[in-house]
C-alpha cells in the first residue's frame, strides 16, 4: 500500500466535488420517498405496505434500464477522459434509446395492468387493491424518470454535478407540497390519499425534466442539445457499445428479477413484516444516497483516468474507494440505529411492525456493509471496462444461494420473518473474498478508448513488477 493511500489530497477533493452533490441529490430523491411514506403512514399500515410494494416494481424498472445507464457511463467517463466529444454524444443517444424502451414498457404495464402487477407481489387483497390505485397513476412518471436519469448520468460523468442537484431540489419541493395538498385535501382539493401521492410524484418528475432541459438549452456547450450527433452511429460503434454493455444489462436485469423473486417471498410473510420492510427500504435508500455519491464519483474518476491511459492512478483510486465504502456504510447504519425509535415513530407502524424494523436494521449493520462493498467493486470493474466478471459472480450468488435459502426459510419451513430477511443477503458473504481478489489483481482494467489501450502494456508490466 502506498503512503498516500489514505492521505491523497487530490483524491478526496475530487470525491467531494463529484460525489457530494450526487449524494445530496440522491438524499433529496430518497427524502421524496420518505415524505410519501410518512404522509401515507397517516392512512394506516395497509397504505404503507401497498405503496412500498409499488416501489418494489419501480425498483424492477430501475434494474431494467440501469444496466444500459451504467453501460453508457463506461463510455461517458472514458470518452470524457480522452476528450472525445463525438463519442460522448453518440454514446448518450444510444444509451437514451435503450433506456427509454424499458421506461415505456414498464409505464404501460403499470397504467394498464396494475392488478396483475400487484397480484405478483402479494396475496393480501387489501394491500393489492390499495396498490392498484397508486400504481396506475404513478406509471405515467416512469418514462420521465428514465429521461431524467439519462440526462443526469451524462452530466455527472462530465463533472457537471450541480445541475442534477438543483433539478432534484425543485422536484422534491414540488412533490412535498403536492403530497400535502392532495393526500390530505388542502385548499379545497379532495382528500385523495395514495392517489394524491401518485399525482404528486408524476408532476414532480415533470418539473425535474423541465429544470434539466432549461439548463441544457442555456449551456452553449451542452451535449444534451446536440441531438443530431446523438444518432450518428455506425455498425462498429454499435457493436463496440453493446459488447461492453451487454453483460452490464444482463447483470442489472438478472439482479432485478432476483430481487423480484425475493420480494415475492417477502410479500407472502406476515403483514406487519411487509409494512416494516417497506419502511426499511426507505431507510436503506438514505444509506444508498451517500453510497450512490461515492459510486458515481468512483465511476467518473476511475473511468476518466483509464480512458486517459493513467491506469495506475485509476487502480489506486479504486482501492481507496473500496477502503472508504464499508466505513461510511457502517457509520450511517449506526446513526440510524441510535435514533431508531424516533425515526420509526414517523411512519405510523404498530408495535409488532416496529419490532421487525428494528431487527432488520441490526442485521443490516453487518450485511449492508458487505453489500455496498461488493456493489462498489462491481461498479468500479464496469468503469474500467470489465463487465463480465462481476455480473457472473453476482448472478451465481443471488440465484444459487440467496433466493433458494430465502424460499426454503420463508415458504417451506415458515421460519420467523427476520430469519427470512437475513437470507436475502446470504450470498454477499461468499462473494466478498472473490471480488476483493479480482480488484487487487487489476485485471478489470480494459479501456474502451485508444489512449487507454495504448497505456495498457505499461500498466501490466507495473502490476507484474509488484507481484499482482
Amino acid at each position: 500500500m502506498d503512503k498516500s493511500f489514505f492521505g491523497n489530497r487530490r483524491f478526496y477533493e475530487e470525491v467531494l466535488i463529484i460525489g457530494f452533490p450526487v449524494a445530496l441529490q440522491n438524499l433529496l430523491t430518497t427524502s421524496a420517498g420518505m415524505v410519501d411514506t410518512i404522509m401515507i403512514g397517516t392512512q394506516g399500515e395497509t397504505a404503507v405496505a401497498a405503496v412500498g410494494i409499488c416501489s418494489l416494481f419501480s425498483m424492477l424498472l430501475f434494474a431494467a434500464y440501469f444496466g444500459f445507464c451504467n453501460g453508457g457511463i463506461i463510455f461517458f467517463a472514458q470518452y470524457w477522459g480522452a476528450k472525445d466529444e463525438q463519442g460522448i454524444c453518440r454514446a448518450y443517444g444510444l444509451t437514451l434509446v435503450t433506456m427509454m424502451i424499458a421506461g415505456l414498457i414498464f409505464g404501460a404495464a403499470a397504467v394498464f395492468a396494475p392488478e396483475f402487477i400487484m397480484g405478483i407481489y402479494t396475496n393480501k387483497e387489501n394491500i393489492r387493491s390499495t396498490g392498484v390505485l397508486y400504481l396506475q397513476i404513478v406509471g405515467w412518471s416512469y418514462p420521465l424518470q428514465v429521461l431524467a436519469m439519462a440526462i443526469s448520468s451524462l452530466l455527472r460523468s462530465i463533472e457537471k454535478v450541480k445541475i442534477p442537484l438543483f433539478a432534484s431540489i425543485a422536484s422534491l419541493i414540488t412533490n412535498t407540497i403536492l403530497n400535502w395538498i392532495l393526500i390530505f385535501g388542502m385548499f379545497g382539493f379532495p382528500k385523495m390519499g395514495v392517489e394524491g401521492a401518485a399525482i404528486g410524484t408524476v408532476v414532480s418528475q415533470v418539473v425535474h425534466i423541465l429544470v434539466l432541459y432549461i439548463y441544457c438549452f442555456l449551456d452553449k456547450h451542452s451535449f444534451i442539445t446536440r441531438v443530431r450527433d446523438h444518432y450518428r452511429w455506425d455498425w462498429p460503434f454499435i457493436r463496440h457499445f453493446f459488447s461492453k454493455t451487454f453483460f452490464v444489462v444482463c447483470n442489472e436485469t438478472s439482479y432485478g428479477i432476483g430481487q423480484l423473486l425475493l420480494n415475492i417471498i417477502i410479500g407472502r410473510q406476515i403483514e406487519e413484516g411487509i409494512a416494516a420492510f417497506a419502511v426499511f427500504r426507505v431507510l436503506e435508500g438514505f444509506i444508498f444516497a451517500f453510497f450512490g455519491g461515492l459510486a458515481n464519483a468512483s465511476a467518473v474518476m476511475v473511468g476518466k483516468r483509464i480512458g486517459a491511459g493513467e491506469h495506475l492512478e485509476g487502480y489506486h483510486d479504486a482501492k481507496r474507494f473500496i477502503a472508504m465504502v464499508p466505513m461510511v456504510t457502517l457509520l450511517l447504519v449506526i446513526i440510524i440505529i441510535i435514533f431508531r425509535n424516533t425515526i420509526l415513530g414517523l411512519f405510523g407502524l404498530g408495535e409488532t411492525a416496529q419490532f421487525y424494523a428494528r431487527g432488520m436494521l441490526y442485521i443490516y449493520a453487518v450485511t449492508g456493509t458487505i453489500r455496498t462493498c461488493n456493489y462498489m467493486n462491481n461498479n468500479i470493474f464496469r468503469s474500467g471496462g470489465e463487465s463480465v466478471f462481476g455480473a457472473v459472480i453476482e448472478f451465481c450468488g443471488l440465484y444459487f444461494i440467496s433466493i433458494p435459502a430465502a424460499a426454503l426459510c420463508g415458504l417451506v419451513f415458515h421460519l420467523p420473518f427476520l430469519a427470512v430477511f437475513f437470507m436475502l443477503f446470504l450470498d454477499e458473504f461468499i462473494r466478498l473474498g472473490i471480488i476483493l481478489w479480482y480488484m487487487n489483481s487489476g485485471k478489470w482494467i480494459k479501456p474502451v478508448t485508444g489512449r487507454g489501450r495504448e497505456g495498457l502494456a505499461k500498466f501490466r508490466k507495473e502490476m507484474a513488477a509488484a507481484g499482482k
